[in-house]
């Protein structure tokens, strides 16, 4: 099984970290017209821009997975598959997917319905377990884990703790890998606080702190 990873940021050695699966030729390239003749295609490095889209659209019938934890498949408006592909979630044995609805303006249910089955064929090979959840933005973990940091933002703002502190007590106290601090720059402050922005666009329980924002703009004027 040829796959096609499109991506700047990894190596094959992490790509076989992410995807332990045997018997797979694994292709790292740089932009999706050098993806030609994959079976699989998975954009690590998407942005969900017209020209992106149209490029990888054009590589079916191969399957497409794109790295978009804030945007939809409704919003992407391709017949694409969401992963989880923030840092940190590649590595677990479980993925989270979204796969495109029957009832989509760009494909009809049985597209769909070939998606799921293409799927659960392919990613036992892959070497990793998946759950296919809602196609809304951050799905399950992206949404609860900026959430947590959100709340750690509003926090070390109200002076109630120190950032250090709060890491150690998310660690220790709840067993998390790392704490909310290490994660929002570990993720990048910018991909947490645009999830934030989507999710407040529907519900201003997750509107964004204001420390949160001030630390996303220091960050891209370094």
């Amino acid at each position: 099984m040829i796959i096609a990873a499109i991506t700047e940021k990894y190596t094959n050695e992490q790509l076989s970290l992410f995807f332990p699966g045997e018997g797979i030729d694994w292709r790292i390239v740089r932009e999706p017209e050098a993806a030609r003749g994959a079976d699989v295609v998975i954009d690590l490095d998407f942005d969900n821009e017209k020209d992106r889209c149209a490029a990888l659209n054009e590589l079916r019938p191969a399957l497409i997975i794109v790295n978009a934890v804030t945007p939809t498949i409704r919003e992407i408006g391709y017949p694409f598959v969401r992963i989880n592909g923030w840092p940190g979630f590649l590595e677990r044995s479980l993925h989270e997917l979204v796969i495109p609805e029957g009832s989509m303006d760009v494909g009809a249910a049985e597209a769909a319905a070939d998606i799921a089955s293409r799927i659960a064929a392919i990613y036992p090979r892959l070497g990793r377990n998946y759950k296919l959840v809602p196609d809304v933005p951050g799905m399950i973990s992206a949404r609860i884990l900026s959430t947590i940091i959100n709340e750690a933002y509003f926090t070390w703002e109200a002076e109630v703790s120190t950032k250090e502190e709060i890491d150690t007590a998310m660690r220790l106290g709840t067993n998390y890998p790392l704490g909310p601090f290490e994660w929002s720059e570990r993720i990048g402050l910018g991909q947490i606080a645009g999830l934030l922005g989507s999710l407040s666009s529907t519900n201003p329980a997750y509107v964004p702190s204001k420390a949160l924002l001030r630390a996303v703009k220091v960050k891209d004027r370094n």
